[in-house]
């Protein structure tokens, strides 16, 4: 079935919303210190869904980097102080990240703001995906 003058707007209008937000969110990032990119790993180390802590491996697929970038990138945090790494116990093979303190508190308050900012455009954007269905 084509696509309506309608299905057009809505595509445009949620594009122009993620864009939007990704923006903001950045915004917020550097006035606390960090790159978005920065931010974004330490949310992917606080936010890794399984019991033990990530690894670089896990941290490159969760940010869609290239393990090298991933490596430079965590090289950056752990010299910010935002991050450590440890040796997995089992494996010492195995490199697992961890946030230090002050990359715990500084996610904590971009995590804040970034709730209150998605609760806020909660409404508009379930009505554009919803119009998407």
């Amino acid at each position: 079935m084509p696509l309506s003058d309608s299905d057009y707007r809505r595509l445009l209008e949620l594009r122009t919303g993620l864009r939007r937000f990704l923006k903001w969110s950045g915004d917020r990032a550097r006035a606390s210190g960090l790159t978005p990119t920065q931010h974004q790993l330490l949310l992917a180390i606080r936010g890794h869904p399984e019991s033990q802590d990530p690894t670089v491996s896990d941290l490159a697929e969760q940010l869609q980097l290239r393990h090298h970038s991933t490596v430079e990138l965590i090289d950056r945090a752990e010299r910010d102080g935002l991050v450590t790494r440890e040796t997995d116990p089992t494996d010492a093979r195995v490199v697992r990240l961890h946030l230090t303190s002050e990359g715990n508190t500084k996610l904590a308050t971009l995590s804040e703001q970034h709730v209150d900012e998605l609760n806020r455009l909660a409404p508009r954007m379930r009505e554009l995906w919803a119009g998407l269905e």
